[in-house]
């Protein structure tokens, strides 16, 4: 972490209004109170605060301390710039009577939650679909507003926010993703010292990835050089989620780089054969027989394990040893609250490591605590 020198610290009200006294003659009472002890103090106070607005400057202007517009304005001088939110995406079914037509625009939506107080989250449809005779009809929908709230599960959007006749229900079966919310500052300033620590070189590997991080979504890369021969790159990409990437996010990036093989008409060089693909989905089944402390329920065991295994994973993904470790996992869940011991915990239905590798990432499949 950045740390800044002491610049200007030691001015402070009392040192500087010391300093101005001690520059008087010595028969003038310069006692507290007195009259040239007041008349001196606005002006030591007024000193002593623009000291503080330069330690405050100065603040401003290195990357490693700096934060918010100033931040966006460092980068911009390399060529950065912080990355929107973007909108979740993913397909419902509408069950309905045969013929009926669901525009574009139509508002769908999912239940507010009264326990948590979270609102309903909105999606629209993309584009036009018809039920057809067997009762159903399938629609393309993004979230209405960007970011990750987007992001819900399988099974969770069954409100129909625009009324239309013929339609009986709806429902999504798969998770939407792809949500992600503006890029923080600690997410901005990695990329930016990736980009002035690692510079690119005319289409090296640092390129593709600085030019792969340039894209909303993306986050994590692995490039491949010759992978299917010479000239041949391949571009892994995970998302924000540190799970594979979407198709959405891929494609962003396929057209950012190299729209067009070999063309130059992207990011990438002429001549440079450009595949980009999302990580391959490495999945990690945990069991064990868990012994409780009596603090906490099994289901609240259950959520707090599964979301220290997500971020376990997570740290993880694309690092340069990416091996899920049996004993790290062990850790995990004797370091989670309510647990007092385990027995019989398998990993993959084993108790080996589990390997990880290159254009791989593991991501949790199903965690079962009894």
């Amino acid at each position: 972490m950045t740390t800044l020198p002491n610049y200007l610290t030691d001015q402070t009200l009392d040192v500087i209004r010391q300093r101005m006294l001690e520059s008087l003659p010595p028969d003038i009472d310069k006692s507290e109170g007195s009259f040239i002890w007041d008349t001196l103090s606005p002006a030591a106070i007024e000193l002593s605060l623009a000291a503080l607005w330069a330690q405050d400057v100065l603040q401003r202007g290195f990357a490693g301390t700096t934060f918010g517009t100033y931040l966006d304005l460092r980068c911009d001088e390399h060529g950065l710039s912080r990355r929107q939110a973007v909108k979740a995406t993913g397909q419902v079914t509408f069950t309905g009577v045969a013929g009926t037509v669901i525009p574009t625009g139509t508002v769908v939506a999912t239940p507010a939650d009264p326990t948590t107080h979270n609102p309903s989250t909105e999606f629209i449809t993309t584009t036009d679909v018809t039920i057809d005779q067997t009762g159903v009809g399938y629609a393309n929908i993004e979230a209405i507003k960007a970011g990750k709230e987007g992001n819900v599960g399988a099974a969770t959007i069954n409100i129909m926010i625009t009324p239309l006749g013929g339609v009986s229900a709806v429902l999504n079966a798969n998770a939407l993703n792809g949500g992600d919310d503006t890029e923080d500052d600690a997410a901005l300033l990695t990329r930016y010292y990736a980009k002035v620590r690692t510079p690119g070189t005319s289409g090296n590997k640092a390129d593709y990835v600085n030019w792969a991080l340039d894209v909303p979504g993306v986050g994590g890369v692995q490039v491949i050089p010759l992978w299917d021969g010479p000239g041949t790159v391949k571009v892994v990409l995970l998302g924000t989620d540190k799970r594979p990437a979407n198709e959405t996010t891929v494609g962003k990036v396929q057209d950012y780089i190299a729209p067009d093989p070999e063309m130059g008409n992207g990011k990438a060089p002429i001549g440079a054969k450009v595949t980009v693909t999302p990580a391959t989905a490495v999945e990690i089944d945990v069991s064990a027989t868990v012994t409780l402390t009596g603090t906490k329920t099994m289901v609240d065991v259950q959520n707090s394990f599964v979301k220290a295994l997500d971020e376990y994973l997570g740290s993880i993904a694309f690092a340069t040893e990416p091996t899920v470790r049996y004993v790290r996992i062990g850790s995990l869940l004797l370091d989670t609250e309510g647990v007092q011991d385990y027995t019989q915990l398998t990993v993959n239905n084993g108790t080996a490591n589990v390997a990880i590798d290159q254009s791989q990432v593991a991501v949790k499949r199903t965690v079962v605590l009894a």
